[in-house]
């Protein structure tokens, strides 16, 4: 990659403070971008036209997301006066629309923690500590990455709350329920000694419990509970959270806090998620969804 793009990189990590698996995000757009149009510190425009060619066949989420960070890297070229033109009015504009996120019934919920349950009563580590992993995802909200990198010291000794650090290095406080609690109290008695780990899931050489074997986990109890592996991830738990919580009647802005969203519209997604649940089940189950008429 060019110094410029190198130095757009670390302006994020040193003044906004963008996670590494946003960085990762950014360095391969910009980086794909390089190889089609070379330093994108001196690409006139249309160079920068022709990247809608090479973008043709991808997805209009792609296509935005890419051109987000070359947007981001013009700005930045022309604070340090690397450039005196943006051409990033060059770059396609698709318009993607937000998929709605994948959500478990209660049913399948209540499935995956009988099985989960089963198990852990077997006072078996590993058993215990994937019980203590699902309580944390559905009962909290936590992403995977802040679940797999969850320090020993944000688990609550005198109040029931978590100190999550989330995307950008911001720090909220999310309560863990009586049910979580005791997972983690069952986990923690059970949580090996050594090596010696500053996180509460540790791998095998201290390490944080890595975000492919959580979902590896959660995908073989899937198996075991009898549901679709396909339909269960750390993400989707952490949807059914929110879209649960929502059809409790928690307040959009108390659910955009525990879900460490920085916009709320990040937040009203759910809103959509239960409003297409209710016109499912206005259709499957109303009177005249399935009558037909005739002359």
């Amino acid at each position: 990659m060019s110094a410029a793009t190198e130095a757009f990189l670390a302006m994020l990590a040193a003044q906004r403070g963008a996670a590494a698996n946003t960085l990762a995000a950014y360095r391969r757009d910009l980086a794909g971008a390089e190889e089609a149009i070379g330093d994108l510190a001196a690409a006139d425009r249309d160079a920068v036209a022709s990247l809608a060619q090479e973008w043709a066949t991808l997805a209009p989420a792609s296509v935005a997301r890419k051109a987000s960070a070359l947007r981001q890297f013009f700005g930045f070229a022309i604070d340090e006066g690397w450039r005196s033109d943006d051409p990033s009015g060059a770059l396609p504009a698709p318009r993607a629309r937000r998929p709605l996120p994948k959500v478990l019934g209660h049913a399948d919920i209540a499935a995956l923690f009988a099985r989960a349950e089963l198990e852990a009563s077997t006072e078996e580590p590993q058993a215990v500590r994937t019980l203590a992993l699902i309580e944390l995802l559905y009962g909290s909200g936590l992403r995977a990455s802040e679940l797999a990198e969850l320090p020993l010291v944000a688990v609550p000794r005198d109040a029931p709350f978590l100190t999550i650090t989330g995307k950008g290095g911001t720090t909220r406080l999310v309560p863990v329920g009586a049910r979580a609690l005791e997972a983690l109290s069952r986990w923690q008695a059970l949580r090996p000694g050594e090596p010696a780990s500053r996180y509460l899931f540790p791998s095998k050489d201290g390490k944080p419990l890595t975000r492919v074997r959580l979902f590896q986990l959660l995908k073989a109890l899937a198996v075991r509970a009898g549901l679709d592996p396909a339909r269960i991830s750390p993400h989707v738990l952490r949807h059914a959270f929110a879209t649960h919580l929502l059809e409790g009647g928690a307040d959009l802005r108390v659910l955009q806090t525990l879900l460490g969203h920085a916009d709320i519209s990040t937040t009203q997604i759910y809103t959509h998620v239960d409003a297409a649940r209710l016109v499912a089940l206005v259709n499957s189950r109303h009177p005249l969804a399935t009558s037909t008429t005739s002359d």
